[in-house]
């Protein structure tokens, strides 16, 4: 008959389970951090898509917005006011002041500076402001100023 010493033996399985679900119980929670990081960093990303397409939109609306009031003051004739407007979810405001020769034919209110030369005559100074204020699209509101002169 043999003697077995199981008392002096140390049972390196029951260690060896414990120490295994401590392991599993840190994987599990550096792998939901890494997956919370990166669902974070992925709506993030899509937040910043969508605002940078619509800034760019909007760039692109006061373009137009102000080749558009050029065409009507050709079509309408000088000292015109364009009134704000909007298309889909685009405000436009188009203010519109007008450089000539003393005597103007614009009121006051509508010349911004007389000038002498008559190389200057005939201008126009538009202020396009396009704004994006729907917060069913974006979460902070997009605006887009641009400022030109134009010759008449």
């Amino acid at each position: 008959m043999q003697r077995k010493n199981s008392i002096l033996r140390i049972n390196s399985r029951k260690k060896r389970s414990g120490f295994a679900m401590i392991m599993a119980i840190a994987i599990i929670v550096i792998i939901a951090t890494i997956m919370a990081l990166s669902l974070s960093l992925t709506t993030e990303t899509t937040k910043r898509t969508v605002d940078l397409y619509l800034y760019e939109q909007v760039a692109l609306h006061a373009k137009s917005a102000a080749e558009l009031a050029l065409l009507e003051i050709a079509k309408e004739g000088p000292c015109r006011t364009i009134a704000p407007y909007t298309i889909d979810f685009y405000d436009v405001n188009v203010s519109l002041l007008y450089v000539y020769t003393n005597p103007s034919p614009c009121t006051v209110a509508q010349t911004y500076t007389g000038i002498v030369t008559p190389e200057q005559n005939g201008s126009v100074l538009m202020d396009v402001t396009v704004s994006v204020n729907d917060t069913s699209i974006t979460s902070e509101p997009i605006r887009y100023f641009r400022r030109t002169i134009q010759k008449l």
